[in-house]
Order: structure tokens, then C-alpha cells, then sequence
């Protein structure tokens, strides 16, 4: 479901272009960087935390150093997608750690995840044990990526 959007000028777009560059900048150095004073800085940045633009603060960790450089995009097409089917598949995805991402597409089928995971075996028994058993799953095809080229946030906008 959809959220009302709010309204963003030029100076709340450069604080989150910043933002999104380095989340840990000092509201002194933001307000610098944005061309305001500190207090119109902070309170615009609480507006934007709590309108929802900016969900949170996270450190950025590389999957490859942490053993994680199998990356693996599955197809999944769903025997039902009536809107009581599709909120239990959603709900079901939110719990497998390995799907770093799951998009409903307009296509000929359904979902389409991206499984993050240590290697090929793990990714079978990953696909085998709990994408396959997800909600009505018919059927899944699998596209295993070799190199990522470009994998960013919102850094620029």
C-alpha cells in the first residue's frame, strides 16, 4: 500500500543526497554542506524521519566479505493471486533471511527474489527447503548472477 508522498524542495533533496553518501555526517558538516544554518538543518531532517522519507540508519556490509557471494534471481510463479494468496506469500518471504529482495512483476510471472547466499549448495537448499515450500508456489526458474556490475542505494537523486 502506498503512503502519501511528501513534498521535498531542493534543500531536503540535497540532505538526503547526502544522507544516502554518508549516513554517519555530522548534523554541523550537513548543514554546512546543504547551505543552512544548523536548526533549519535538524528540523528539516526530523521532518524527514518522521514523514517516513528516511526510515533509518544502517552500516552498509560487503556481502563478499562475509562469505556471501552467491547471488541468484528466482522467477516465481504462483498457482493463486487472489489478494489473500498474495499477502501470505509476502508474509512468508519476510522470513526467509536469504531473500535479500522480492518484487511482484507485471510479467508472465509473479515475483521475482533475489537470494543471497554462501554457494550453490546452499542456494539448492535454500530454493528446495523454503522458496519451494513458500504459499502456492507453482513453479520457479532460477538466474545466477556472475558479477555484479552496479549494486547501490539511493545515492544520487
Amino acid at each position: 500500500m502506498q503512503s502519501e508522498k511528501t513534498a521535498l524542495d531542493r534543500f531536503d533533496r540535497r540532505i538526503l543526497e547526502i544522507l544516502a553518501r554518508d549516513g554517519r555526517i555530522s548534523i554541523t558538516d550537513l548543514a554546512r554542506d546543504v547551505g543552512l544554518s544548523k536548526s533549519p538543518t535538524q528540523a528539516r531532517l526530523r521532518r524527514l524521519e518522521s514523514a517516513g522519507v528516511i526510515k533509518g540508519y544502517r552500516a552498509l556490509l560487503d556481502p563478499i566479505q562475509l562469505g556471501l557471494d552467491h547471488v541468484a534471481f528466482v522467477e516465481v510463479k504462483l498457482s493463486d493471486t487472489r489478494e489473500k494468496v498474495l499477502q501470505a506469500f509476502n508474509r512468508a518471504v519476510a522470513a526467509v533471511p536469504e531473500i535479500e529482495q522480492a518484487h511482484m512483476i507485471a510479467s508472465h510471472f509473479d515475483y521475482l527474489l533475489k537470494v543471497r547466499t554462501t554457494n550453490m549448495a546452499a542456494y539448492r537448499a535454500v530454493l528446495g527447503e523454503k522458496i519451494s515450500a513458500l504459499p502456492h508456489v507453482a513453479s520457479t526458474s532460477t538466474y545466477v548472477a556472475m558479477e555484479a556490475v552496479k549494486e547501490v542505494g539511493l545515492a544520487e537523486m
